[in-house]
Formats: C-alpha cells, sequence, structure tokens
C-alpha cells in the first residue's frame, strides 16, 4: 500500500474514495448530459466498478483519479485527477489528467481549480516530465478546462480504441503540457 496523496484547493478536496460517494457516482455516470462524449450511459453497478477500480488505485499507488468534494459542505461533486490508460494509445505508457463531475457543479470552475491541484502532484511529486488529456473533438467544454490549464492541442488526433469505429466520438484530439510549459506558467 502506497501513502496516500489528498489535497485541499480554495474550495475543494481530492481525497482518496468512500463507499458514500458510490452512489453519487452513479447518478453522475447515468446522467445522458454528463456521457454525452461517451457511448453511452452507465448503469450503476458499471459505476461502482469503475469508482472501486479508482480506489483501488490510490491504495496501491497514492494517486489517481480523486473523488472531489466541496470543502463548504462535503458535497462530492465527481472526479479529477491522474492515470495511466492500460489501452493502446500513440502516446502510451503516459499519465493523463481527466475530469468528470455532476451537471449541477459544472461552471464554477471546479475541474480547472482541482485539475490544477493535480498537475502540482503530476510535476512537484511524481516528477513527471509531461501530462497529456484528450477528449472527443466535438467536446468544447473539456478542450476549454485543457487550455485554461495551458496544455497544448498536440496536433496527433486519434482513433480512441475504446470508442466504437463508426461512431462520431471516436476521434479524439490530444493536448499535453510539458514540466517547463506547466512551471513558467504556474502561479
Amino acid at each position: 500500500m502506497a501513502n496516500i496523496i489528498e489535497m485541499e484547493t480554495e474550495r475543494l478536496k481530492l481525497r482518496q474514495w468512500k463507499k458514500e460517494d458510490y452512489p453519487s457516482f452513479a447518478k453522475i455516470n447515468a446522467d445522458p448530459d454528463v456521457m454525452e462524449y461517451y457511448p453511452s450511459v452507465m448503469s450503476e453497478e458499471e459505476s461502482n466498478v469503475m469508482a472501486h477500480k479508482f480506489e483501488t488505485l490510490i491504495t496501491n499507488r497514492g494517486w489517481g483519479f480523486w473523488a472531489v468534494e466541496k470543502i463548504e459542505d462535503n458535497q462530492f461533486v465527481g472526479f479529477v485527477g491522474l492515470h495511466e490508460p492500460t489501452y493502446d494509445l500513440t502516446v502510451t505508457p503516459c499519465v493523463e489528467i481527466g475530469w468528470r463531475l455532476g451537471k449541477e457543479h459544472w461552471g464554477c470552475g471546479y475541474a480547472s481549480e482541482a485539475a490544477k491541484a493535480s498537475l502540482v502532484v503530476a510535476f512537484q511529486k511524481l516528477n513527471l516530465s509531461e501530462v497529456y488529456s484528450f477528449t472527443s473533438v466535438s467536446n468544447r467544454m473539456s478542450r476549454a478546462v485543457m487550455e485554461r490549464l495551458g496544455m497544448s492541442n498536440a496536433n496527433s488526433n486519434f482513433e480512441h480504441p475504446m470508442i466504437p469505429e463508426g461512431s462520431p466520438l471516436r476521434e479524439h484530439v490530444l493536448y499535453k503540457i510539458d514540466r517547463h510549459s506547466w512551471s513558467a506558467n504556474a502561479v
């Protein structure tokens, strides 16, 4: 078992998952608006499997896709963090940064705030040289978060192997930030 990294920002806590998070996470994953850029919504069982996987990876490595809660009321809002994709991409092995928040928490700056904290962990604690992020080409909201983080479009779109062939969601845009670019923009 690794030392588990947890952190706080001005408004958020990024922490290890708790079983109490699972029902809220299942609600997020069942929302068609939240899952618009994924092949389908998730059943409660599928969502629980995913949450358990995130929890286990954090237990084993100390970091991952953290559960995010608001400090003011301890409300679970979704996940943000770092992950090593296990499927074959043009840039694997790599570490990606990603997020998924409940719709009622969109537009509050939570994804950017928590992702900035995750990049501190990536570059200062894990000593990574670069971090990637990717999403369906049409997902403008996630792309805007990537750009707010100082990530650059790598101009290397790819067909995501986990999205069915023929799906309009299959083409993904790839963003990247390296340690030098991050440290030049970090405040």
